[in-house]
C-alpha cells in the first residue's frame, strides 16, 4: 500500500470519526431539549393535578362554611369565579393567574374560622380544612420542582449552543409559576 494511499485513508478516518461524534453530538443536544421541554410539562401536568384536587375539594368547604358565614358571599362568589376562569383557561398563564387568585381567597376562607367558633369545632369543616392544607401543601411541592424543570430549560435556552437547538427543535423558554406580590400578604377579614 503506497504512502499516499496511507495518508488519504487516515484523513477519510478522521473526517468520518469528526461527522460521527458531530452528528452524535447534534442528536444527544437536540434529545436533551426535548427531554428538558417534556419535563417541564410533566412538572405542569403535577401541578395540575394538585390544583384539580383543590378545585374539587372547594365546593364542599363552601357549602360548610356557607352555613356559618352566610353573609360571606362576596368571598363565596370570588372563590366560584377563580376556580370557574382556572377551567376555562386555555393556557398555563390563566391557570397560574386564576390559582394565585383562588389562593387568596381561600386564605380569607379559612380564616373565617376564627370569626365563628362553631366552624372551628365542625368535623366536616375540620376534615376539609385538613384536606385543603394538605393539598395545598402538595401544591407548593409540586410548583417548586415546576420551577425548577422551567430553570433548566430556560438556562440551558441562554447558553449559545442551546438556544440553537431549542429553536431548531421548535422549543422557547417557560414561564415561572410565581405568586404576585399583592398575594404574599396575610389576607385580612374585616366584619
Amino acid at each position: 500500500m503506497s504512502k499516499n494511499l496511507k495518508i488519504f485513508l487516515i484523513v477519510i478516518g478522521i473526517i468520518l470519526a469528526i461527522v460521527f461524534f458531530s452528528f452524535s453530538w447534534f442528536v444527544n443536544e437536540y434529545n436533551k431539549v426535548i427531554a428538558m421541554d417534556e419535563n417541564v410539562k410533566g412538572k405542569w401536568a403535577q401541578v395540575e393535578n394538585q390544583l384539580k384536587r383543590r378545585y374539587d375539594l372547594i365546593p364542599n368547604l363552601v357549602e360548610t362554611v356557607k352555613g356559618y358565614a352566610k353573609h360571606e358571599k362576596e368571598l363565596f362568589e370570588n372563590i366560584a369565579e377563580a376556580r370557574t376562569k382556572y377551567f376555562q383557561s386555555n393556557s398555563v398563564k390563566g391557570q397560574i393567574d386564576a390559582s394565585n387568585r383562588l389562593e387568596g381567597a381561600l386564605s380569607r376562607l379559612l380564616l373565617l374560622r376564627e370569626t365563628y367558633p362553631d366552624l372551628k369545632a365542625n368535623q366536616s369543616f375540620l376534615k376539609l380544612q385538613d384536606s385543603l392544607e394538605g393539598t395545598e401543601n402538595r401544591i407548593a411541592v409540586e410548583r417548586k420542582r415546576y420551577n425548577e424543570a422551567i430553570q433548566l430549560l430556560n438556562t440551558y435556552i441562554r447558553t449559545l449552543f442551546g438556544r440553537f437547538f431549542a429553536s431548531f427543535a421548535g422549543v422557547s423558554s417557560a414561564e415561572y409559576y410565581d405568586i404576585p406580590e399583592a398575594e404574599k400578604e396575610t389576607p385580612k377579614i374585616k366584619f
